[in-house]
């Protein structure tokens, strides 16, 4: 996620220059270095003289990159963090009360500029520290500000969300090849439909269920899949994996 956002802010036409990274083994940092020609330091180096910092790392390795960056960590700074699970609390406790803290959870489309970030305001965090964030990533996606109780289920919803889509294409993709139809172009069909679905649904401002029932006709082909996605209990499978989601992510938060 880290190379995610360092590629789209560079897209978004922020200077190579303008940006340090860190990484935690050498080779990972030339690789970043020659492929997006931007200077690579230390945590320490960066954590003195970066105006913002963004930490995205391993929800089990925040503690151990904090311990590491806290005496250097100027009050003031802004520090967002996008590790899974790690609450704003967490953060302050160990860079101290004056370091306002944004936490976010973003997910892989920004890598087509389609992300999906939601963020949220420590305890010492306001309006400009939100503004500043929300001017980092609003170039990558869509930002949708939200309280602090609700990032853990934005993660199982939102973050992880992308790969319940993967998962769904894989199926319909296995689904026409059972019926005949090449690989390629199964492939291509299913990735329009959910495409063009997806845009009607954000353009129309309808309500899911209305655009699904205008494709649903009464004794027809849709209404027979959804019977057998209802008897597979398909809806009942996915509230149960974005909860199994949430609550992973809250125990990897919790080491």
């Amino acid at each position: 996620m880290g190379e995610a956002l360092l590629s789209g802010l560079l897209r978004a036409g922020v200077e190579p220059g303008e940006i340090m990274a860190t990484a935690r083994r050498p080779e990972r940092a030339d690789a970043i270095a020659a492929r997006y020609g931007v200077r690579v330091v230390s945590n320490a180096e960066a954590a003195k003289t970066a105006e913002t910092l963004i930490l995205a790392v391993k929800p089990q390795d925040m503690g151990t990159l904090l311990e590491e960056i806290s005496p250097h960590v100027p009050a003031g700074r802004l520090v967002i963090s996008a590790a899974a699970g790690i609450t704003t609390a967490f953060v302050e406790a160990r860079l101290g009360d004056e370091v306002p803290v944004v936490r976010v959870m973003s997910n892989t489309p920004v890598l087509v500029d389609e992300a999906m970030s939601v963020i949220s305001a420590g305890a010492h965090a306001g309006e400009e520290q939100l503004r500043r964030t929300e001017e980092l990533l609003s170039p990558v996606g869509k930002v949708l500000r939200i309280p602090e109780a609700q990032q853990d289920a934005a993660t199982a919803l939102s973050g992880s969300g992308p790969a319940y889509f993967f998962y769904l294409v894989e199926a319909m993709v296995d689904a026409g090849i059972l019926l005949g139809m090449p690989r390629a172009a199964a492939l291509d069909m299913v990735t329009q439909a959910i495409v063009g679905a997806a845009i009607m649904l954000r353009d129309s401002g309808e309500h899911p269920v209305i655009l699904r029932e205008a494709v649903t006709s009464p004794g027809g082909t849709t209404i027979a899949a959804i019977a057998e996605l209802e008897r597979h209990s398909v809806r009942a499978a996915f509230l149960a994996a974005i909860e199994a989601a949430r609550d992973r992510g809250r125990e990897l938060a919790g080491g």
